[in-house]
């Protein structure tokens, strides 16, 4: 990896996560420069490039693809975007870092997946959760047998947002509290389970101007008697909650997916040897901007040459199990993943 390297990264669009998160944390990066943003509207473009210190502001999308002093893609655009834009910049000879869920079927990830092994370039589905240190912590907790044999994982997250402006409210843009928030809990049990499930079955509530999926359910079976239940909403209070239960005790994560800035996130060991938190030890895991250290593991992976930590295939089965959860809500029915 050449000494002070640093990869120039490209942003589709205006996204809030772009905002709020991913091009504050490219400042903080070590091998990661904010150099463009494009947007449809070159206002918008400019606007954003202004308030995040990017240095070139671009009125198209294809534009971005095609300047040669971009190295990464990010690609931050609605749910229905992903796939299409993704393939188009491994075609320009990009490198994509993707927002979740990468697609909308595993068979568009597969299409993506063929464009990479078509083109040489690699595309990574971002989920930032995997980077923070309290996941693989957590994940190590497990593995040492800290609550015996785990074999149950149950997660919440909600937020409440019935703007009918919001493409979290839009079925064209791929909205729903399934595509959105719900891929997290099928991303962690895998994570933890360090395994696939192999049948899933949910029920969904959806809203009736919308048509989007306001609250879901899912539980989500992997093998030796293993499971994942789980609830998303677009429309319920906001609220994270995670908790790990096994055979000898429980842990318990108030921010799962998103730790506060600039405090400690906080894992809850419980021995359950009574209902009242007798048993209760809590462990402390130092602050971590989870985003910068996803672009900084994603921009390794490019410099040097190695495959990143996850690669298509992962978002490949997270995908699978959406499709198998969706698909139970015709059928009514345990669906094969």
């Amino acid at each position: 990896m050449t000494a002070g390297k640093r990869l120039r990264w490209g942003v589709l669009g205006t996204a809030k996560i772009f905002r709020d998160q991913i091009g504050p944390a490219l400042k903080t990066t070590q091998y990661c420069e904010l150099a463009a943003i494009a947007s449809r509207d070159i206002d918008r473009a400019k606007a954003a490039a202004a308030a995040s210190g990017a240095g070139k502001a671009l009125g198209s999308y294809e534009a971005l693809l095609a300047d040669p002093d971009i190295d990464v893609i990010y690609n931050p655009l609605p749910n229905h975007l992903h796939a299409y834009w993704t393939i188009r910049a491994l075609e320009a000879g990009k490198p994509v870092l993707c927002e979740k869920p990468i697609a909308l079927s595993a068979a568009q990830a597969c299409e993506i997946k063929a464009a990479q092994e078509r083109t040489g370039y690699v595309a990574v589905e971002a989920f930032m959760v995997r980077f923070h240190p309290q996941w693989p912590r957590v994940r190590q907790m497990v593995r040492d047998g800290r609550i015996g044999t785990m074999r149950s994982l149950h997660v919440f997250f909600g937020y409440n947002d019935v703007d009918p402006a919001s493409i979290h409210n839009d079925t064209r843009s791929g909205g729903g509290a399934l595509y959105d928030i719900g891929c997290y809990p099928i991303m962690l049990a895998r994570f933890l389970f360090a395994d696939d499930p192999v049948r899933a079955i949910g029920h969904f509530d959806r809203d009736p101007s919308f048509g989007t999926d306001r609250l879901t359910g899912g539980l989500v079976a992997f093998p030796q008697g293993r499971q994942l239940d789980f609830t998303c909403s677009t429309q319920l209070a906001l609220s994270q909650l995670a908790i790990l239960y096994g055979d000898r005790g429980k842990i318990t994560m108030h921010t799962p997916i998103n730790p506060d800035r600039g405090r400690k996130a906080r894992i809850v060991f419980d021995d359950c040897r009574d209902l009242f938190g007798g048993g209760e030890a809590v462990e402390e895991v130092e602050y971590a901007d989870q985003f910068a250290l996803q672009c900084d593991a994603f921009a390794r992976a490019i410099l040097t040459g190695k495959p990143p930590d996850y690669t298509i295939d992962d978002a490949i089965k997270n995908m699978r199990v959406i499709d198998a959860l969706f698909a139970s809500e015709s059928s009514q029915t345990w669906t094969r993943v």
